[in-house]
C-alpha cells in the first residue's frame, strides 16, 4: 500500500500572515497595504522575522510507514498525533513496499543466507521478501498479544507486541504545521538528500497547499522558495 497525505483544512493566508506582522503599526487594510503584501513577507522570510508566519496552519492526514512516521516527529510541528500499538491492538496491518525495489533479484546467496529460516513461498525479488517478511512479524504479533494478555495482561500484551511490527508498518497520523515549521521540514525532507519515502510525503503535502482554492499562501510558498517553479 502507498503511503497517502490529505489536506484535512488550513487557516490563514499571506493576508493573515501580512496584518500579524503590520499589529505592531496598524492593522488596517487598505488597497495599497493589500498590494504591499508579497514586499512584506518577502523582507519578513529573508531578514528572519518568521513569527508571523506561525499564524498560518496547514494540516494533513497522512497514512505513513514508522520509518517515515519518525522522520515527521523529528521537526518544529504544531501538532502530531497517531495511531498507538500501545493502547489498541493494530486489526489492519498495512504496509509499505518500496516500488524501487521491484525487479531487483533476489540472488541465490542471499537465499542461503536465510539458514534456519524457513520461506514456504518463491522469493523472486527484494519486494517478494520484504512483503514474506512483514507478513510473517504481523502474524507473530498477533499471536504474541493473545499469548501474552492472559499472563501479562492487555496493556503490556498489546504494547511489548508491537516489537514485531517491522519498520514499514504503515499507521495513520494527524499532523499540523504552522506555515514556519512547513517551510522547515520542506527544506529539509523534500530534497534530494532525504529518503525516498519522506520526500514523497513532503512533496504530495506541498502539492496539496499548492492547489488550495484560491491560493492563499502564494506569496509565502514564493518567499520560502518552495514552488515547484523554484
Amino acid at each position: 500500500m502507498d503511503n497517502k497525505v490529505e489536506l484535512l483544512g488550513y487557516y490563514g493566508s499571506d493576508e493573515v500572515i501580512a496584518c500579524s506582522a503590520w499589529t505592531s503599526t496598524s492593522r488596517d487594510l487598505t488597497d495599497e497595504k493589500r498590494g504591499r503584501i508579497q514586499r512584506l513577507i518577502e523582507m519578513l522570510w529573508v531578514n528572519g522575522h518568521e513569527t508571523p508566519f506561525e499564524k498560518g496552519t496547514v494540516h494533513f492526514l497522512v497514512d505513513t510507514d514508522i520509518a517515515s512516521h519518525i522522520h515527521l516527529l523529528k521537526h518544529r510541528i504544531s501538532s502530531l498525533n497517531a495511531e498507538s500499538a500501545r493502547y489498541k491492538e493494530l486489526k489492519e496491518d498495512k504496509y509499505y513496499l518500496p516500488e524501487d525495489w521491484e525487479g531487483i533479484e533476489f540472488s541465490d546467496d542471499s537465499v542461503d543466507g536465510l539458514g534456519h529460516i524457513t520461506c514456504d513461498r518463491v522469493i523472486v525479488n527484494w519486494n517478494d521478501a520484504l512483503d514474506w517478511y512483514t507478513q510473517i512479524g504481523n502474524d507473530l504479533y498477533h499471536r504474541c498479544i493473545a499469548d501474552l494478555e492472559p499472563v501479562l495482561g492487555r496493556k503490556r500484551a498489546k504494547e511489548s507486541a508491537r516489537f514485531f511490527k517491522t519498520y514499514n508498518s504503515q499507521i495513520q497520523a494527524d499532523i499540523s504545521f504552522n506555515m514556519r515549521s512547513f517551510a522547515n521540514f520542506q527544506k529539509l525532507r523534500n530534497s534530494e538528500h532525504a529518503q525516498v519515502e519522506i520526500r514523497e510525503i513532503a512533496a504530495k503535502m506541498l502539492e496539496l497547499v499548492e492547489n488550495i482554492e484560491g491560493n492563499p499562501f502564494k506569496c509565502t510558498l514564493e518567499a520560502f522558495k518552495l514552488t515547484r517553479e523554484n
